[in-house]
């Protein structure tokens, strides 16, 4: 019995789009018409090589493959068979996108596929390492143990990346009303006190000269500004595309004197914790190296990182490997190099990780600590000197009446 997606038109003429089981497309359609609905399109569910295009397109959020993980493992330890451990988990999600692909991959699995090949045929979803640690996890009968390893490492990974977007959101809000108030006063106010100097005839003071200068060259200039940046980050994001320039980016991006140093500690706890993952699931090194080199998004790291899996196939150590990237903190290089010693190398790796995540989050939040008061300043100093600059003709005028 397989999964397939269907199109139809119920007794009003409304369409109606889902997924259905059953052991062929006729039999799908006779159970629309059993429905009272009117089959236009059926195809079966074929991860990215289905016949239709849907399938290719389909996603699940991080918050929501987190559930179905911890669902998906809570039923595993029940002992049920996986078959019917996906179809339970299909029935009880309320997201389209999510009961389509654990159908699609139910249906693979009735068929005679592992779950963990199953998986692979969904990579929008489900990434390299996912499937290799479902794969370990069924060789050594510890399934229900390595899912649970999963949620736990997609929530942890969540959970960081959302206390990186919420710790800029308050910055990234305060420059723009910065940006917003003083492009607001330098393009309209400021033009409007001018004119009420225009007439005076009197020689206005250095200072407000230089803004009234600075306002004509914001109005001259905001509308192409704008246009201009639009432009280049557009024309960017298509650069980046290429390898070679997001490779050229990526390292330039690393070379930065404080980014450079946030980039580099994100991207290594992500690589050392999915490398705990995976060697906690019995994964071989080789493999785990590769597979937690595949989701490092900076692609200079990315590429530094592929030949420690060389070298260790050569005889070097993982430490050793790592250090010779130069990338790595000499506490995880420690951390790392007395695992493997010890015979704990699952342990210290997630050591290892949680140690580099703190310190990222330290760091974060003395970063953001900084440039909250330093952008209020700025704001505050800049509105000053508009406000002294307009106030400067003023103080002339009473100066020439008391005379």
């Amino acid at each position: 019995m397989g999964a397939y997606e269907y199109h139809a038109l119920n007794g009003h003429g409304r369409e109606q789009r889902g997924v259905l089981e059953g052991d062929s497309a006729r039999q799908v359609r006779q159970l629309l018409r059993e429905r009272g609905l009117n089959a236009l399109a059926v195809a079966p569910v074929r991860g990215g090589t289905r016949q239709t295009a849907a399938g290719a397109r389909d996603t699940i959020p991080v918050a929501e493959l987190v559930v179905l993980t911890r669902q998906l493992a809570t039923l595993a330890r029940a002992g049920l068979p996986v078959g019917e451990i996906l179809g339970t988990v299909a029935e009880q999600t309320g997201r389209p996108s999510a009961r389509r692909v654990l159908l699609g991959v139910r249906g693979r699995v009735i068929e005679g596929s592992a779950l963990s090949d199953a998986l692979a045929a969904y990579p929008r979803v489900f990434p390299p390492f996912f499937h290799a640690t479902v794969a370990a996890g069924e060789q050594s009968g510890r399934l229900a143990d390595v899912l649970e390893r999963l949620a736990d490492h997609v929530e942890r990974h969540q959970t960081l990346r959302q206390k990186l977007v919420l710790s800029l959101v308050y910055p990234a809000l305060v420059l723009l009303v910065a940006v917003g108030v003083v492009g607001v006063m330098m393009i309209y106010v400021v033009p409007e006190v001018v004119r009420v100097f225009t007439g005076i005839g009197q020689e206005l003071p250095w200072f407000t000269r230089a803004l009234i200068a600075t306002s004509d060259q914001v109005r001259v200039l905001a509308l192409p500004a704008a246009l201009l940046t639009v432009a280049l980050l557009f024309g960017g994001g298509l650069l980046l595309r290429l390898p070679a320039v997001r490779l050229a980016a990526d390292r330039a991006l690393l070379a930065l004197p404080l980014a450079g140093t946030a980039v580099r500690r994100i991207n290594t706890a992500r690589f050392i914790r999915t490398l705990a993952i995976l060697t906690a699931s019995a994964v071989p090194l080789l493999d785990g190296v590769r597979l937690a080199s595949g989701v490092v998004p900076n692609l200079a790291l990315r590429r530094a990182l592929t030949g420690v899996g060389r070298q260790i196939r050569e005889g070097s150590t993982l430490q050793s490997g790592l250090r010779g990237t130069g990338q790595f903190t000499p506490l995880a290089l420690n951390l790392i190099a007395s695992g493997e010693s010890g015979g704990r190398l699952d342990d210290m790796l997630d050591r290892a990780a949680t140690q580099q995540e703190r310190e990222i989050e330290l760091g974060l939040a003395t970063l953001v600590g900084l440039l909250e008061p330093l952008m209020i300043v700025l704001l505050g100093g800049i509105i000053l000197a508009i406000v002294v600059a307009i106030l400067l003709p003023i103080f002339q005028l009473n100066e020439l009446v008391t005379l």
